[in-house]
């Protein structure tokens, strides 16, 4: 199967973008509407990897993203950040006070609230994509409707750009995971300088910080620790984490160790580092 990638949203979303970016331009897509789409589709070989994103700088991680790939045993083969640049886009002819709606992905709404804030007068509406949204008012010439999405959706889709740049946070930034079902890495061993694992641990006082303890004296960083709460025992939770390092025997020291302590310890995959 030649390769193919699933995105979450169309052709001029952010999820396109970084396909583009990681796997080139021409990058053939599954276009998904839904996260759970996207993993459908690896799962039903519809395509050979994704693209998902798993956390903002400014509204923090996609939780439920954690749970899928864990429970759909997916592989975590690489990462990406792409800097994010939100722009208010609509018909052309459009002014911003002829707007009365504004439709885009809920996490691209929370990223841009302070901007909204000083236009009382536009109702915001949560939507499944930034990109679709955007070819929607295109399509169907939406007059009073605008869109928050990338500079490359209002290309694609003729739409005029009534404001740049309106996130909160200027230097906003998403790390999407590159994901596939295969089991070997294509990341040489040497290569490999950080790694995603789930583990439990037992509910005694002071568990969860030797397990962290363990992972700082075999020189491990931990740069991301997220908790998910364990459906089948209530109060109960599994912990997530990123870790980077500077030897891969390091890691796997570190691994062997934690493989005795932890109830239960999972590798969601092992990659280059990609922020340092």
């Amino acid at each position: 199967m030649k390769q193919k990638v699933a995105i979450q949203g169309i052709k001029g979303s952010y999820h396109h973008g970084v396909a583009q970016a990681y796997f080139g331009e021409d990058v053939v897509v599954d276009e998904c509407m839904s996260f759970q789409e996207l993993i459908h589709s690896l799962e039903q070989n519809k395509s050979t990897d994704a693209v998902m994103a798993i956390e903002n700088s400014i509204a923090g991680s996609i939780i439920p993203n954690y749970a899928y790939i864990d429970e759909h045993n997916i592989t975590i083969s690489g990462e990406y950040f792409q800097p994010i640049h939100h722009c208010l886009m609509a018909l052309k002819g459009q002014k911003i006070s002829d707007i009365k709606e504004v439709y885009s992905h809920p996490m691209a709404l929370l990223q841009c609230k302070e901007f909204f804030r000083g236009l009382p007068h536009i109702k915001l509406v949560e939507d499944a994509d930034t990109a679709d949204v955007a070819k929607r008012i295109h399509d169907q010439q939406l007059e009073g409707i605008a869109a928050v999405a990338g500079e490359t959706a209002a290309n694609i889709y003729q739409l005029n750009i009534l404001a740049k740049e309106i996130q909160t946070i200027k230097s906003n930034s998403t790390r999407f995971f590159i994901l596939n079902t295969r089991k070997d890495s294509k990341v040489a061993k040497e290569e490999i300088n950080k790694a995603s694992l789930k583990f439990l641990t037992d509910h005694k006082r002071g568990s969860l910080a030797t397990v962290l303890n363990v992972m700082s004296d075999c020189g491990l960083n931990l740069t991301k620790i997220q908790s998910l709460p364990i459906i089948s025992m209530p109060w109960k939770y599994s912990f997530f984490v990123d870790v980077t390092f500077t030897s891969y025997k390091d890691y796997e020291k570190a691994m062997s160790i934690l493989e005795i302590m932890a109830l239960e310890l999972k590798v969601l995959g092992e990659y280059k580092n990609q922020n340092g």
